[in-house]
């Protein structure tokens, strides 16, 4: 597996803003550091309006959110989905999988099952974290 281009889930980005010591801030920085961080605009909307929920204020500053997310927006490179995709048990998850097969990636990162259960999808590979570090490392 490479790490060329990658679609993180949106709450792998949450866990990487919140603990910068933990697997998903590490499959973020490897990201950002060898290869491409793709979104499109739906995908980025939906990190931005959870990371921003008041629930988080104890654990990271608003300010500092904020900023996390205009260092993601600044490093992406951004792709545009068009809503054709519907094989997920979570209609919301479709919008991972147009965003990586439109961008090309090679992995979409994630804790979720729905989604893990589909690896691999149309040459997408599909994986936790841990799994993407062990790969990549």
């Amino acid at each position: 597996m490479t790490a060329d281009r990658v679609v993180p889930d949106t709450n792998v980005l949450i866990s990487a803003a919140l603990i910068a010591s933990g697997t998903p801030f590490a499959v973020l920085k490897h990201v950002v550091e060898t290869g491409i961080l793709l979104f499109c605009d739906e995908t980025f909307e939906e990190v931005a309006t959870r990371l921003m929920r008041p629930k988080f204020d104890r654990y990271v500053s608003e300010s500092t959110r904020q900023a996390f997310l205009a260092d993601l927006a600044a490093v992406a490179e951004w792709t545009a989905i068009t809503g054709a995709v519907h094989v997920c048990r979570d209609p919301d998850d479709d919008k991972l999988l147009e965003t990586a097969i439109a961008g090309h990636a090679e992995s979409l990162v994630t804790g979720d099952s729905d989604l893990l259960e589909l690896h691999p999808f149309r040459g997408l590979s599909i994986v936790t974290p841990t799994a993407f570090m062990e790969a990549v490392s």
